[in-house]
């Protein structure tokens, strides 16, 4: 069931290496480009992570942070390097997105205030199961949440979320056997 929730295979965006060099040089032109090809998967990974926790309004600014700390580091970032530019940048978004979620506990609403579908059954259904498996995503431990949305929504395959995360790759795979653990329980009253 939770293998179904992978984001379909993109198609292979170009290659990030030279256009980081020429925003490393202060090129104001490839750094609009970075953000362009990024700012999707950026956003779609801090709202996962946030809009459970009742902090979706916080997405926006965090993605603009991810970007603000990148551009500032940018220096750093080696494009010849392991990392891919997309694994790097994910990492500095997932990383703000724990702290915020580490530092603010609001109160989520419950199902029932999310009102019901006026639709067929099956696609009532199909809304119901949607809305418990987030539901259920969100009350994930963040650095469970983290790790799983990387590879269930993202894609990344264990090493690049280790680098991303800076954990073990024995870790990542602990985290994410656990989050699975965690979402099969929580999901049990929910399969018919």
């Amino acid at each position: 069931m939770l293998r179904a929730m992978r984001a379909p295979a993109s198609t292979p965006r170009p290659i990030d290496g030279p256009l980081v060099v020429r925003a490393q040089s202060g090129e104001r032109a490839a750094m609009r480009e970075l953000v362009r090809r990024h700012q999707k998967s950026v956003g779609a990974l801090l709202g996962r992570m946030l809009r459970p926790a009742g902090l979706g309004p916080l997405t926006e600014d965090l993605a603009q942070e991810t970007f603000l700390r990148a551009f500032r580091a940018l220096a750093r970032f080696d494009p010849n390097g392991p990392a891919k530019f997309s694994t790097w940048l994910l990492r500095i978004a997932s990383r703000l997105a724990i702290n915020e979620l580490a530092r603010k506990r609001p109160e989520r609403a419950s199902a029932d205030s999310l009102g019901s579908a006026s639709t067929p059954e099956s696609e009532h259904r199909r809304k119901r199961i949607g809305q418990a498996i987030a539901s259920a995503v969100g009350e994930l431990p963040p650095p469970f949440r983290a790790a799983f949305l990387l590879r269930e929504y993202h894609g990344l395959d264990y090493a690049e979320i280790a680098e991303m995360l800076d954990l073990e790759l024995g870790t990542v795979k602990s985290r994410l056997s656990r989050a699975r653990r965690l979402l099969r329980e929580r999901l049990e009253g929910v399969r018919e």
